[in-house]
């Protein structure tokens, strides 16, 4: 389940109800539902903002039916979330914030000619 999204307009931070979209080479503006996913390119926008849209002269605005209610959660829904939670109950689980996972024992280097200093190894150019 995504978060509420809130409305597009500056200052504003009321639930977003609706989604307004340019079409550009139309001069047309589309106000309809507020979309499943948003999108870069497209404005959520609550009841307010959404009732009192303006629109560049010249440009025709296109209002898609506005659903009475919110649309409740669907049989799609409820089994996205039962994946989600058995998805998350296989993984296994990680180490509590501020400790360390176990991680197997370093192996060390294998043998390479040169001489070694330090952390450092110099390596002899190949003849």
């Amino acid at each position: 389940m995504g978060a509420i999204r809130q409305c597009s307009r500056s200052a504003c931070r009321q639930s977003a109800v609706a989604t307004l979209t340019y079409v550009y080479a139309d001069s047309t503006a589309v106000l309809g539902p507020l979309a499943t996913y948003a999108e870069p390119h497209c404005y959520d926008l609550c009841e307010q903002h959404a009732g009192s849209l303006t629109v560049p002269r010249g440009w025709e605005v296109l209002r898609l039916a506005m659903p009475s209610q919110p649309p409740q959660p669907g049989p799609d829904d409820l089994l996205a979330l039962a994946d989600a939670v058995r998805e998350a109950a296989s993984r296994p689980a990680s180490p509590p914030p501020g400790q360390r996972a176990a991680h197997s024992a370093l192996e060390a280097p294998a043998a390479t000619e040169g001489t070694r200093r330090g952390h450092l190894r110099i390596l002899r150019e190949p003849s």
